[in-house]
């Protein structure tokens, strides 16, 4: 007994020695990373309001922006906060795969469906706030892809919340419509915010927000009406509903951080690192997911006897397909986007 205490007291020890040599190791490897510099020092496309320090110079190698993972800037917290969503959503989907035949029921591949426009939309949030800072093109090129994400993440709510959580009479009324409109919507909320991002620094801010914010509203407005019919005429015993009604008041919640920036606008300068609007609105669109995955888990579990009454048996495989349609539809928009986006920075060139 006492060898195996000291053996595993001895694991332990190693195991925190190997720890606390990580961020000598991460120095070896990067000696000579430069620190970060205020926003006079990077082009106006990088700045962001009321955020004057913490940015990261340009035009550094990939391993430099990779390793920027473990280093205090602003855009820091931006990625690790979906980082560590799009972990936890990995292990949300082990989980998952242990309790539902998603190879074999089709009424389960909404949720599937769902699980993975989470994991993309996480994934590209990332890459787009840890490489996003490396030139002008890599800017607009990793954006346009989170903007893909959140376009196919929205397609993903719709169809979870038609598929499970509609109820009869909305289903009769809606059938044939609803999910090819989530995918325009969807689509429209892509070019939308590519757009913005585009004609950032060539027009007023509020452009860009009206550009991002209003197809994005449309979108979630069309795709929550379900839960939103669901949350009017909610009971007692409906095991989803307090889930449902999470997902919608992060998701409100966050809408705000994500539109007005109010932290760092009344605390200036003191929201470079830790603080700022829209880490707020990653942290609260994760618990939004969180939400949502369980509500319709819950949904797929419950109301069995409903959505096999609703649906049939091909209507899964067409709502598959439309999302492959969403994701090609917003590909070729990114394509279009970034092609534009190619010409005006070949213009700049010539004229250098």
């Amino acid at each position: 007994m006492a060898t195996m205490v000291m053996e595993s007291i001895g694991r332990v020890f190693i195991s925190r020695q190997q720890i606390r040599q990580v961020p000598r190791l991460l120095t070896k490897a990067a000696p000579s990373m430069p620190g970060t510099v205020t926003d006079s020092e990077v082009p106006a496309y990088f700045r962001e309001r009321y955020i004057s320090a913490g940015y990261r110079p340009l035009e550094q190698s990939w391993r430099y922006y990779f390793l920027s993972l473990f280093q205090r800037h602003n855009e820091t917290i931006n990625v690790w906060t979906h980082l560590l969503a799009f972990l936890l959503l990995l292990v949300k989907l082990r989980q998952l795969a242990d309790m539902v035949d998603f190879v074999n029921d089709h009424h389960s591949w909404p949720l599937l469906i769902l699980v993975l426009s989470s994991l993309t939309y996480s994934g590209f949030s990332v890459l787009a706030h840890l490489l996003g800072g490396k030139s002008e093109l890599c800017h607009y090129l990793f954006y346009f892809l989170d903007y893909v994400g959140v376009a196919q993440y929205q397609y993903g709510s719709a169809v979870v919340h038609f598929y499970y959580a509609v109820d009869e009479t909305m289903h009769r009324s809606m059938r044939g419509l609803f999910m090819p409109t989530a995918t325009i919507l969807s689509c429209l909320s892509c070019l939308g915010c590519c757009y913005g991002k585009y004609c950032n620094h060539t027009r007023p801010c509020w452009v860009r927000k009206v550009c991002q914010v209003v197809p994005s509203a449309l979108a979630y407005m069309w795709d929550s009406s379900p839960v939103a019919k669901r949350l009017l005429l909610w009971s007692n015993d409906d095991l989803a509903v307090a889930y449902h009604f999470g997902q919608v008041a992060f998701f409100l919640s966050c809408s705000f951080f994500f539109t007005f920036p109010l932290l760092e606008r009344y605390l200036p300068g003191r929201c470079d690192f830790v603080g700022q609007s829209h880490q707020v609105f990653h942290v609260l669109l994760s618990c939004c997911t969180f939400c949502q995955i369980h509500a319709s888990y819950l949904d797929y579990v419950h109301r069995g006897q409903l959505y096999l009454r609703l649906h049939e048996s091909d209507d899964a495989a067409l709502f598959v397909g439309l999302y492959v349609l969403t994701l090609v539809g917003c590909a070729l928009i990114t394509a279009f986007m970034l092609r534009k986006v190619k010409h005006v920075l070949d213009f700049k060139l010539k004229l250098k």
